[in-house]
C-alpha cells in the first residue's frame, strides 16, 4: 500500500456489502483514505464479480475472474473471503469489529443477526462503531423484509413515471435510468452519513446505526417533481426531455443530429434570441418570461425545432457559447472520455492490477487541495488480502490461518 494521505486515513472500515450501494459508498470512504476491509463469500465473492462480459483480461489475453462491474465500484479496497454461515467465520468477523470505526452491509432486514453480526450484537462488543444498514425498504415499515433492487425502486419510487416520452408518442411509456442511479444515491446518502456519525462520535463517544433504504433515497430525490406534486396536487407526467419548470430546456434537433438547449432564465432566453437571429422573440408578450413561456410551451418548441435544424451542432454550440447561452452536445461514452474537459480534470486513470497490469478506472470527482483522494488499491482480487488482514489486524498466525482454511472458513 502506497502512503497514506487521505482525510479518513485513520478511519477503518469493515465492508460486508456486495453489488452497487454498499460497495459505493465504502469505495468512496476508501478514496478519502479509510482502510476498507471488504469481507466476501469463498469461492464466489461479490456478485458482481461475475456480471460479465466484459471482464478484465489479464497479460495473455485471457478472461479473468474480475468483471468491469466489480471494478466501478471496489478500489481502494482489501478482500478477505470469510465464510459467515461458519462460527469461526462468525468470530473472525467479530474480532474485525471489534477492531473497526464503520461497518457497512446491505443484508435484507435482520438477515446478520443469525449469524450474530447485527447492531445490537456488534455495538455491544465495540460501542463505539457506526453501523450503516443498506435495505430496500428500511428497518420498518409493511414491506422491510421485502429484497430492494435498483430497478425495482426506480419504478416504486416514481422515477420512471417521470423517465421517458408521453405514454401517446412513438416509444412512449416508462424507462429507467440507465445506470443503477438509486443505488448510488444510497452510496452516496450512506458515505455521508456515516462521516455525520462519525463527527457525532467524537461528542458522543458513541457509534450509531444508520437505517438506510434505497426507496427512501428515491423519494427524497424526486426533488423538484416531488415538491412540485405536493404544492399543486398535479402528479408529474413523463415529458422526454423536456423540463417541468423551465422552457427552453430540452434536446433539439440539428442539420446533422441534436443538441441541447439549457436556458434557466429570461436573460439567458434572451441571449439565445439575439445569437440565433430572432430578436425579437425575446420581447414577445407570450415567451418574454419563464412563466409565459412554460404557458406558450407548444407554440415556442415548434418554433425553435424549426431553426435549430438549420446548423450543424457543431456551429450552433460555437455560436451560442459565445453568447454565454447553456448548451452542448448528446456524448456518446466514447465521446465523454475523448472530450478536452473530461480529459483535462483527469477522470480515467489506470491502476496496476496483479493480473492485468495497467487496468483503467473512472476517478473520484472529488478535488480535496490538502489531502487529495488516494488511489492506492486497484479492485482486489478474491481473497487478495486475507493471510495479511488477519496476521496484522488479529495476529492470526500462518498455522491458525491455513487450518481455518482446511476447514472452508477462508478461501
Amino acid at each position: 500500500m502506497s502512503t497514506n494521505h487521505g482525510a479518513l486515513k485513520h478511519v477503518k472500515v469493515l465492508d460486508l456489502s456486495r453489488v452497487l450501494a454498499g460497495p459505493w459508498a465504502a469505495q468512496t470512504l476508501g478514496d478519502l483514505g479509510a482502510e476498507i476491509i471488504k469481507i466476501e463469500r469463498p469461492e464466489v465473492g461479490d456478485d458482481t464479480r461475475a456480471w460479465g462480459p466484459p471482464f478484465v483480461e489479464n497479460r495473455q489475453g485471457e478472461r479473468t475472474r474480475e468483471s468491469a462491474y466489480y471494478m466501478c465500484a471496489n478500489r481502494n479496497k482489501q478482500s478477505v473471503a470469510v465464510d459467515i454461515t461458519q462460527p469461526e467465520g462468525q468470530q473472525i468477523v467479530r474480532d474485525l469489529a471489534m477492531q473497526c470505526d464503520v461497518l457497512v452491509e446491505n443484508f435484507k432486514t435482520g438477515g446478520l443477526a443469525q449469524y450474530g453480526l447485527d447492531y445490537e450484537t456488534l455495538s455491544a462488543l465495540n460501542p463505539r462503531l457506526v453501523y450503516c444498514s443498506i435495505t430496500g425498504f428500511g428497518h420498518s415499515g409493511p414491506y422491510a423484509h421485502r429484497a430492494g433492487y435498483d430497478f425495482l425502486i426506480q419504478g416504486m419510487g416514481g422515477l420512471m413515471s417521470i423517465t421517458g416520452k408521453p405514454d401517446g408518442e412513438p416509444g412512449g411509456g416508462p424507462v429507467k435510468v440507465g445506470v443503477a442511479l438509486t443505488d448510488i444515491l444510497t452510496g452516496l446518502y450512506a458515505s455521508t452519513a456515516i462521516l455525520a456519525a462519525l463527527q457525532a462520535r467524537e461528542h458522543t463517544g458513541r457509534g450509531q446505526h444508520i437505517d438506510l433504504a434505497l426507496l427512501d433515497v428515491q423519494v427524497a430525490c424526486l426533488a423538484n417533481q416531488g415538491m412540485n406534486f405536493l404544492y399543486s396536487g398535479n402528479v408529474p407526467q413523463r415529458m422526454g426531455n423536456a423540463h417541468p419548470n423551465t422552457v427552453p430546456y430540452q434536446d433539439f434537433q440539428t442539420a446533422d443530429g441534436y443538441m441541447i438547449l439549457a436556458i434557466g432564465n429570461d436573460g439567458q432566453f434572451a441571449r439565445f434570441c439575439n445569437a440565433a437571429g430572432v430578436a425579437g422573440w425575446a420581447q414577445d408578450a407570450r415567451f418574454q418570461t419563464n412563466t409565459a413561456r412554460l404557458a406558450n410551451r407548444v407554440e415556442l418548441i415548434a418554433m425553435i425545432r424549426e431553426l435549430t435544424v438549420t446548423k450543424s451542432t457543431r456551429d450552433w454550440i460555437a455560436l451560442l457559447e459565445q453568447h454565454a447561452v447553456p448548451c452542448g452536445p448528446i456524448n456518446t461514452v466514447r465521446d465523454v472520455f475523448d472530450d478536452p474537459q473530461v480529459r483535462a480534470r483527469g477522470m480515467q486513470l489506470a491502476m496496476e492490477h496483479p493480473q492485468a497490469g495497467d487496468v483503467p478506472i473512472v476517478a473520484s470527482p472529488i478535488r480535496l487541495s490538502d489531502t487529495p483522494v488516494d488511489y492506492r488499491l486497484a479492485p482486489p482480487e478474491l481473497g487478495a488480502h486475507t493471510n495479511d488482514v488477519l496476521a496484522r489486524h488479529l495476529h492470526l498466525t500462518p498455522e491458525q490461518i491455513n487450518a481455518l482454511k482446511d476447514k472452508g472458513v477462508l478461501a
